[in-house]
């Protein structure tokens, strides 16, 4: 059941991603936002979403978003637009869905998890207690729960993101949060690992 991992969440509940070949909808909503829903107990199973940026992640359309990230002035030129968008995460979902649920112990490939910072220092000390080997960090400030915390997972990568300004406005986590994305693959020998390692002195 992953106690220790459930045990870090201080609101809410980890967040189950399945990549089904069950039946799925088409939903108006953003993909952070039913993540964040789904903390709170809310369920979907989706086939695709309303962020184009995350469409694009997950291989739904090959429109870049580079046009989308020049006009809001995020980058300094079009070179700096073209780096950020090539270094997306992707995943192919062809023709699949996903399903997205609060974890109450379910089959699940991904578990994204919102961690206060000291929280989220203890999964990293958890991974290093397995083969003493440092996280490999990788965010651009963009598409962070899509792609840093949802695809990068998927690839069987432990992955933590400080955010982007759009999951932030549009789910509005707390400003005390970052996100943990655990694949499957490394979630039991961490939650082993959480109740061997020291405990954080206050």
């Amino acid at each position: 059941m992953l106690n220790n991992i459930l045990q870090l969440m201080e609101k809410g509940n980890p967040v189950s991603i399945l990549i089904s070949n069950e039946k799925g909808t088409q939903s108006p909503l953003l993909y952070c936002e039913l993540i964040y829903k789904a903390r709170f107990g809310e369920s979907f199973m989706i086939t695709s979403q309303g962020c184009r940026v995350c469409e694009y992640v997950f291989c739904n359309t090959e429109n870049s978003p580079e046009e989308y990230y020049n006009s809001t002035g995020r980058y300094k030129n079009h070179k700096a637009t073209s780096n950020a968008v090539s270094s997306l995460k992707r995943f192919e979902i062809k023709g699949r869905s996903i399903r997205i649920t609060p974890f109450t112990g379910e089959k699940f490939d991904v578990l994204l998890l919102y961690l206060t910072p000291v929280k989220a220092m203890r999964i990293i000390q958890a991974h290093g207690y397995l083969e003493g080997k440092p996280v490999e960090i990788k965010t651009g400030g963009i598409a962070s729960i899509c792609s840093d915390c949802s695809v990068y997972p998927l690839m069987g990568k432990l992955s933590f993101s400080l955010g982007c300004k759009g999951s932030r406005k549009h789910s509005k986590y707390g400003d005390d949060e970052v996100v943990v994305g655990i694949p499957f693959e490394l979630a039991k020998d961490i939650d082993e690992a959480l109740g061997k390692i020291p405990e954080t002195l206050s």
